[in-house]
């Protein structure tokens, strides 16, 4: 299955695509102005890194070499501004030495303002050229961000000051100290969660339903307990990097209220965060929480804090009113989180945390897809697969005519079909109605679902001007037919496959796949067994022919052993199908 090398080429996608997540392609123009990455982290002190020039005076238009160097280092952004104003635009601009290692930003407007790196590849030194303008009259300091790695860098780091030739030479500290955001010690919890105040004083999530934080490896957890004016959280799940849950006016991602727990080798991060659209998380700082604590014990990571109701003066969200909730996990990797690794689970209802202690579950499929995959399994595992044994061998079987004179196989193979080919449709809209548009992130799950909806309707367009039985045009009919309903017999079971691997549906690894090929592997059986039997069927009749003994009586007890045979198998046809359908329909329903 091709959809784990297509998920990670997701991934790379959005590392490139998302420069507030990781800045690992140096597109930073978000952060021009204050040179901070939004990494979510305080910058540090003492910077290790220098800026040195190849000289101390410059006149209108001269060229100018700014060199960084330092222990080893991954990202970068260079600026040149007034000497007496750090805080207002860059001056000037850049003209780059090595591309491969450096590039030029837009920053304010102004083109080649400034220059950062152009992967997260280690270096030690960076050399650029700057270019000084024909209207400055005032001194320009060179300002310089540095990053080690994702939480390890030293913002603004000041450089020497380059003066007009004609002015007084201008002297500052070398260096700055960025203080850091006081917040509350963080400890170590001594034990497990308890689930025994869910309902009564804790509001709790749990998924699965009634799973218990400290003895079951794969439950996620998070409870809200209210002590006058504020809330202590608690939050666990599997140890695989971050656990993260938001607070969200509606069950879609954006303009949420969300609180991270961060592995980073065996320390937890605690961070409050703004998640704006369907974009990386902004981390805060932690100022907000207060009582932080956190667990790192066999395999699962638990962490704790103690939050106010409300928040003056703050975006955070106050807790007395009502909210959907969301609860995700994903990897991290020194501290950088990235994509969560299964849909989050979602609640089903707004809920008030702070009013009447609940002990609630939620779901990590939507509605709409689990509908969706729903409607799919019950057309090509049910109503398609039986459509086409009924035409393909049961002809013999009922021949009689039905309504409107057509025979009985006719009738229910049409019926079978059309609503194959009903469910497609309604089933193929739910996702866009979900999404509101195209989904990528469904790669060739998508399309080939377009092509199984267009196949679909093909036939019963064809269906509909099927030529007469003896019509020269009639075998052209049966092939096109038997051909296109083949083709998307295949194309249906390939995108169920890839679907069944979207996080949209969240069925469980690996059973799904191995449920799947069951089902492909029973249908396939019993289509080969019939196709034996009716070869073996014909073969005995042809030899009851050229004996010639008893001919019709014994052709018409060969027909009726046949018939029998094939309704057998038809039963017990159905009511595999009919097992594997609920299989499906039963881990659709628990997620």
């Amino acid at each position: 299955m091709m959809v784990p090398e297509f998920t990670l080429g997701i991934w790379l996608l959005l590392q490139l695509i998302s420069p507030v997540a990781n800045y690992a392609n140096g597109k930073v123009t978000e952060a021009c102005h204050t040179m901070i990455p939004l990494h979510g982290y305080t910058p540090q002190s003492d910077p290790i890194h220098k800026i040195t020039l190849n000289q101390t005076t410059f006149l209108p238009g001269d060229t100018i070499t700014v060199t960084l160097s330092g222990p080893q280092f991954k990202g970068f952004l260079i600026e040149a501004r007034n000497a007496n104003d750090l805080d207002s635009s860059p001056v000037g601009s850049f003209t780059l030495i090595d591309r491969e290692v450096s590039q030029l930003l837009t920053c304010e407007d102004k083109e080649g303002s400034a220059v950062s790196h152009t992967s997260p590849a280690k270096k030690t030194k960076i050399q650029v050229h700057w270019n000084a303008p024909s209207t400055v009259n005032y001194s320009v300091q060179f300002l310089a961000t540095v990053v080690e790695k994702y939480k390890i860098y030293w913002a603004k780091i000041r450089g020497p000051i380059l003066s007009p030739s004609n002015a007084h030479p201008f002297t500052v500290s070398q260096t700055t100290t960025v203080s850091s955001p006081t917040s509350s010690p963080i400890t170590n919890l001594k034990k497990s969660f308890s689930t025994l105040n869910c309902g009564r004083t804790k509001f709790c999530i749990r998924n699965p339903v009634n799973c218990d934080p400290g003895n079951e490896y794969h439950c996620f957890f998070l409870s809200f307990e209210r002590e006058n004016n504020s809330v202590l959280i608690e939050m666990s799940g599997p140890n695989e990097g971050y656990l993260s849950f938001a607070l969200s006016h509606d069950q879609w991602m954006g303009d949420d209220d969300g609180y991270l727990c961060i592995r980073e080798d065996e320390t937890v991060h605690i961070h409050p965060s703004y998640v704006i659209g369907r974009s990386h998380p902004v981390l805060d700082s932690s100022t907000a929480l207060e009582a932080m604590a956190w667990r790192l014990a066999d395999g699962v990571v638990q962490c704790s804090f103690r939050r106010n109701i409300s928040l003056p003066g703050s975006k955070r969200f106050d807790l007395d009113q009502k909210y959907y909730i969301f609860l995700a996990n994903g990897a991290a990797n020194d501290g950088q989180i990235f994509k969560h690794s299964q849909q989050p689970l979602i609640t089903s209802e707004k809920h008030d945390v702070t009013d009447h202690p609940k002990n609630i579950g939620g779901s990590r499929s939507p509605f709409l897809l689990k509908v969706h995959g729903a409607f799919m399994f019950v057309a090509w595992m049910t109503t398609g697969s039986i459509g086409v044994l009924v035409a393909r061998f049961f002809k013999p079987v009922w021949p009689k005519a039905f309504l409107f004179g057509e025979a009985v196989w006719f009738q229910v193979h049409r019926i079978l079909m059309l609503c194959t080919s009903g469910l497609t449709t309604v089933g193929f809209v739910l996702p866009f109605i979900y999404r509101k548009g195209w989904s990528q992130e469904a790669g060739y799950h998508s399309y080939l679902g377009c092509v199984v909806l267009t196949l679909a309707v093909l036939q019963l367009l064809l269906a509909v001007f099927r030529p007469p039985s003896h019509d020269p045009r009639r075998q052209i009919f049966n092939w096109t037919h038997w051909g296109t309903g083949t083709a998307v017999r295949i194309l249906a079971v390939t995108a169920i496959f890839l679907g069944m691997d979207l996080p949209g549906l969240n069925l469980p690894t690996p059973g799904k796949t191995y449920a799947m090929i069951g089902f492909v592997g029973w249908h396939v059986g019993t289509e080969i067994l019939l196709e034996i039997h009716a070869y073996r069927l014909t073969r005995k009749v042809e030899i009851l022919e050229d004996d010639r003994i008893q001919i019709l009586q014994s052709f018409t007890t060969a027909e009726a052993e046949g018939q029998a045979f094939k309704k057998l198998v038809f039963v017990v046809y159905l009511c595999g199908n009919v097992a594997f359908l609920f299989i499906f329909l039963y881990a659709i329903g628990q997620q």
